[in-house]
């Protein structure tokens, strides 16, 4: 009984082997390039078969092979005796000149498993059987009378046994009428569309002239670059789409070399495919990939819509006859030929080879139970969700395990693991699991181009559309910057922060014409957005008299977030006279030509506001930075403006609680410490994130973990060019000057020009002391309480102290010594 149950063992392990041996990416190919040589062989030996075999027929009719082959025939057929004892075989015996589809399908099937083309086999399979069958007994019943005297049979025999059934049976007429109705079944059940043709042509007969409607793509093996999700696209495939599911139902292997099992094993939320369980307890998941579509470049609709005269006195609603409707406003009409980048711009990472390491997700499994179990905890099972970058690892404890023990072996997993840094989830949200993330040791690169052609990305339909990455499950991230309203990001240095705005920057120039957007970008570092500069006359904003649209001067961002606080200003005011309450209840309505231009009414685009270095201004400008960027925050959601700031440095100095309250969208990347992690996120995690583009991302109370997509500068490079060498307009969009409410050099009857001789030292004293106080000031420097005030009031002019707050000292704008010294030489 031991010797059965051990050769029964060796069995299975041989059948593991030779299973594993023909999963790997190599034996695939070297399967494909064989079975498309094969392929064209036999197809070369059919070609022939048309001029050499009449030759050969009275050689290889009624032969055996292996009898050709010792008698050392004299063929004509360009690939020998095989050649034209397989042409002879496959169509004179069997299916006749269609039976040319048996080695084209081999080359498609070699192809696909060499990852040429991604076609479904079955279904490819099942068109080939009857275009054989149909073409058989077509080519018996049309060919074979008006070329009976040739050595090819056209139909082959099966074609003209079924055709002279059906002809005893049904008579010519009914033979012709089963033909163009099987032709019909075909042409519907792989063409949705042409149900349309049939209407037309069995209503208006003589009117259909031209049958390119009917079949205008190639429906034998065409690649679909556009399916939908939902159960009436899956109708729409018809009988076949059955068979085919997102990606390929027969087991079509996955970017790793695997192949796919039933969906039944796999989380219902998650569109992904387990590779085969390595034993009872473990279970592998790797995430599905988006599906892909080639993006066209997109330009405005031809034609121009006419300009309808407007009377400056009325409203043209009122100006309407009842019942008419005019012609929609076009704001794009100005860049009417403007070209969306196309995806070719952008590079593409080689990712083949690196599927999933078997070997590193049992160590590591292994190596996980036993952590636990050295500490008293077991489990009652185990699944790996393999990313980009990261394996999270999913178990479930046996009934009575606290979870606060779990999460308290954090470094001892990390230990065990020999990871750069591990983050423990515990519970998993909306599961009865505990996740832990370990980093792969052979990440990958998500490449911007796999996000900006994905599917999901070209189909959003949001109104500002930002791609970050993909998530553990391969998932494409998406997220409407409408909706968050604000992004705060945070980062240490080299983690990927600047990489990330470029990437936000990116996903909008891909979707959002020049009319529908403008940017306002501020780069105190004079480095980062520089490479933006081309495309100032098509989406970029600055003032009046700004020399560049990329904002480097701390002076110039004050003037400019303030001028954006009276654009704010300014389009409420047009919302509150138009009687709506958002941007784009107010532009559809002028769109329709519903508000008078002439009242000041015009198309509003969205403008983003991108800050980087956030942390250096508020040293340098403190406050007059702080409060119009609280205000953009607090209100200029519904007017289309919206923020997203940057900084290396996320210490509460500079997050303050007014930032963080008005910023609920939050990105972070790897930070140095837990407390710069729960200055940003309110949380832990950040601190163990493994960088390079590593990040959380966190709205309200939901963390996500995402591989950002990289996106290199020379690929920025490419894309600012396209869109700069295209028309643009006259210059940047101009936003509204602003004029402060009091004279730069004196407020009130404080004249700055006239200071005090211990200015400078007593705002020095203010700001290490952080505390605006008269009576300091008094007892550091022995003076009176009437020349104390007076310094107290030029320090307000200043503005390096606050207004007075009755009993308590007045707030310190400064943060620091090297801010005031800046401060204090624009006075000199």
């Amino acid at each position: 009984m031991a010797k059965k149950t051990v050769q029964k063992k060796k069995d299975q392990n041989t059948a593991s082997r030779f299973f594993e041996f023909m999963k790997r990416e190599r034996t695939r190919f070297l399967l494909g390039v064989c079975l498309a040589f094969i392929g064209a062989y036999i197809l070369l030996g059919q070609i022939s078969f048309f001029t050499t075999g009449a030759a050969d027929q009275s050689k290889v009719v009624n032969r055996y092979f292996l009898d050709l082959i010792t008698q050392k025939q004299q063929i004509s057929n360009w690939t020998g005796v095989a050649g034209a004892f397989l042409a002879e075989k496959l169509i004179n015996q069997w299916f006749g000149i269609f039976s040319m589809l048996i080695p084209v399908y081999f080359i498609l099937m070699g192809l696909k498993l060499m990852r040429v083309i991604k076609i479904s086999a079955i279904r490819s399979f099942l068109l080939t059987v009857f275009a054989m069958i149909w073409g058989s007994i077509t080519s018996a019943f049309l060919l074979s009378p008006l070329f009976g005297d040739s050595h090819i049979v056209w139909g082959g025999a099966h074609g003209q046994s079924i055709e002279n059934i059906l002809e005893s049976a049904l008579g010519l007429p009914g033979v012709l009428m089963v033909i163009l109705l099987l032709l019909i079944i075909f042409i519907i059940i792989t063409k949705e569309a042409s149900m349309e043709f049939f209407r037309k042509l069995f209503r208006n007969p003589l009117k259909v002239n031209s049958s390119k409607d009917l079949i205008d793509e190639d429906f034998y093996y065409k690649e679909e670059i556009k399916e939908e999700d939902t159960d009436t696209a899956k109708e729409k495939k018809g009988f076949f789409g059955f068979f085919k599911k997102k990606k390929e139902e027969d087991n079509d292997p996955d970017e790793n070399g695997e192949e796919e099992e039933p969906e039944s094993i796999i989380p219902p939320k998650e569109k992904v495919k387990p590779i085969k369980p390595i034993d009872d307890e473990f279970e592998i998941v790797v995430p599905k990939d988006e599906e892909y579509i080639p993006p066209t470049p997109r330009t405005k609709e031809d034609g121009e819509k006419p300009s309808v005269p407007v009377n400056p006195n009325d409203e043209l609603e009122d100006i309407l006859p009842e019942g008419e409707e005019m012609e929609e406003y076009d704001p794009t009409k100005d860049l009417s030929s403007f070209q969306f980048p196309t995806a070719t711009l952008l590079k593409i990472y080689d990712s083949t080879g690196k599927g999933v390491d078997m070997e590193e997700q049992n160590a590591n499994k292994s190596k996980i139970i036993n952590t636990l179990q050295n500490y008293g905890i077991e489990i009652t099972s185990i699944k790996a969700t393999v990313g980009p970058t990261i394996t999270l690892y999913e178990i479930v404890p046996k009934a009575g395990v606290r979870i606060s023990k779990i999460r308290n072996l954090e470094d001892d997993i990390a230990l065990s693991l020999s990871a750069l840094g591990i983050r423990i989830i515990a519970p998993m949200p909306g599961k009865g699991t505990i996740g832990i993330e370990v980093p792969n040791k052979d990440p990958q690169i998500v490449s911007m181009q796999s996000v900006i052609a994905s599917r999901k990305f070209q189909e959003s339909a949001y109104d500002l559309p930002v791609a970050l990455g993909k998530t553990i499950t391969n998932e494409i991230f998406m997220f409407d910057l409408c909706k968050m309203p604000h992004l705060l990001v945070a980062g240490a240095t080299g983690q990927g922060k600047s990489v990330g705005l470029n990437a936000i920057i990116t996903s909008l120039l891909y979707k959002k014409h020049p009319a529908e957007m403008k940017m306002v970008l501020v780069d105190p570092k004079m480095v980062e957005f520089n490479i933006y500069s081309r495309i100032e006359k098509h989406y970029l904003a600055k003032l009046p008299d700004a020399e560049k649209a990329i904002i480097t001067d701390v002076s110039k961002v004050t003037q400019t977030l303030n001028s954006l606080t009276k654009e704010m200003d300014d389009r409420y005011e047009l919302l509150m006279n138009a009687g709506v309450r958002n941007i784009k209840e107010y532009n559809e309505k002028f769109r329709k030509r519903r508000l008078n231009p002439l009242k000041g009414h015009r198309f509003l685009p969205y403008l983003v506001i991108i800050i980087d270095e956030f942390g250096d201004l508020i040293m340098t400008a403190g406050k007059e930075i702080e409060m119009p960027i609280a205000r953009i925050a607090q209100k200029a959601r519904a007017v289309g403006m919206h923020m997203v700031i940057a900084t290396q440095r996320p210490t509460t100095n500079i997050i303050t609680g007014t930032i963080k309250a008005n910023f609920p969208a939050r990105m972070a990347f790897r930070v140095t410490s837990q407390i710069d992690s729960r200055t940003i996120l309110d949380m832990s995690g950040a601190n163990q994130l493994i960088g390079r583009g590593d990040m959380l991302f966190s709205q309200g109370s939901d963390l996500v973990r995402i591989q950002c997509a990289f996106v290199d500068t020379p690929e920025v490079e490419g894309i600012a060019q396209y869109i700069g060498n295209q028309q643009g307009y006259a210059s940047a969009f101009e936003l509204p000057e602003f004029v402060g409410e009091a004279g730069e050099e004196k407020i009130g009857n404080i004249d700055l020009n006239d200071r005090d001789p211990l200015f400078d030292e007593a705002a020095r004293l203010i700001v290490v002391h952080q505390q605006g106080s008269t009576s300091l000031i008094q007892r550091k420097f022995s003076i009176g309480y009437n020349r104390a005030g007076r310094l107290m009031d030029q320090l307000e002019a200043a503005g390096i102290v606050g207004p007075t707050q009755g009993s308590k000292p007045r707030d310190v704008m400064i943060a620091d010594e090297y801010s005031l010294e800046q401060k204090l030489n624009s006075f000199n």
